[in-house]
């Protein structure tokens, strides 16, 4: 038979087909080659009578995430709290630069907006627009977010704390997943998702993922973090120098456009940080190879 995984736990993988779901194991050889079936795939698999069986072949992916582990994804949600925690745009600029990676279309969602006073608000529809013009799409509310999730296989991730597993009771009540209050002593929220599984939902899937502390982006040399960043590699294609990092070449056209506010100076700043991040770890990387 044919399905998809739609959820793994405790080394039992299920499989949904035909409108049914098979409890399977994954055979050995799939160890022995290095091989792990993971949520997202599309398998063949045997069946015995009473529903259960073992996944034979798993489909090539088109894209995938490894933390957590759940592949074919057609957009990731990223959710963002506007309050507790504060929305920290080198965060969100550290999710999209992995999503980039990992060839995953975003959708930002900021929640908790009824925290903000007026002038918050407002400051927040000023971040919002300027994700926009970059072409991301940037939701503030529950209604701007809906119409995305039509037809769509869909993950929800963000940094611990921020609301996923209420937002995903508010969008599919019959889930009816754990929610746990802000830690008062560490300022976050508490992991309350233990597993990824896909849900049906606007005649799509929705995935609920484990909360980040720290997030590793998974771009380890300048030209990909330039690449990245949409608005900066558009504009990089006037600079003077090819491998320009826009930091000290002259000629660049990334800074002269910031000089011209441009470019939005606190992205700019977020793509200079991860910049100082990878040559970081590579000068680190040398110092080893050559003591070794």
């Amino acid at each position: 038979m044919h399905g998809r995984i739609v959820k793994a736990l405790a080394g039992f993988y299920y499989v949904e087909a035909e409108g049914h779901l098979y409890q399977t194991r994954a055979r050995g050889h799939f160890r022995k080659r290095g091989q792990s079936p993971f949520v997202g795939d599309w398998v063949d698999f045997s069946t015995d009578d009473n529903g259960e069986g073992y996944i034979l072949s798993i489909g090539a992916r088109h894209n995938s995430l490894l933390r957590p582990a759940i592949v074919n994804i057609d957009q990731a949600v990223v959710i963002m709290s506007a309050k507790e925690p504060d929305f920290n745009s080198n965060l969100l600029d550290r999710f999209l630069v992995l999503l980039w990676k990992r060839q995953i279309t975003p959708v930002i969602y900021i929640s908790k907006m009824d925290l903000l006073d007026d002038k918050q608000r407002e400051q927040m529809q000023v971040i919002a627009q300027h994700y926009r013009q970059i072409g991301y799409h940037f939701c503030l509310s529950l209604e701007d977010l809906l119409p995305l999730l039509a037809e769509k296989t869909s993950v929800f991730m963000g940094q611990t704390g921020v609301g996923k597993s209420t937002l995903l009771n508010r969008i599919a009540p019959d889930l009816a997943l754990e929610t746990a209050e802000i830690s008062a002593s560490l300022g976050r929220g508490k992991h309350t998702t233990r597993f990824v599984a896909l849900y049906d939902a606007f005649d799509g899937k929705i995935a609920d993922t484990p909360g980040f502390s720290s997030i590793d982006y998974q771009v380890t040399d300048a030209q990909e973090l330039n690449a990245a960043f949409p608005e900066i590699a558009q504009l990089a294609q006037a600079c003077k120098f090819r491998t320009c990092t826009h930091t000290h070449e002259p000629g660049c056209a990334v800074k002269q456009a910031l000089d011209t506010q441009a470019i939005w100076p606190q992205r700019f700043e977020n793509y200079l940080q991860l910049l100082s991040e990878i040559q970081g770890n590579r000068q680190v990387y040398k110092k080893e190879v050559k003591k070794g």
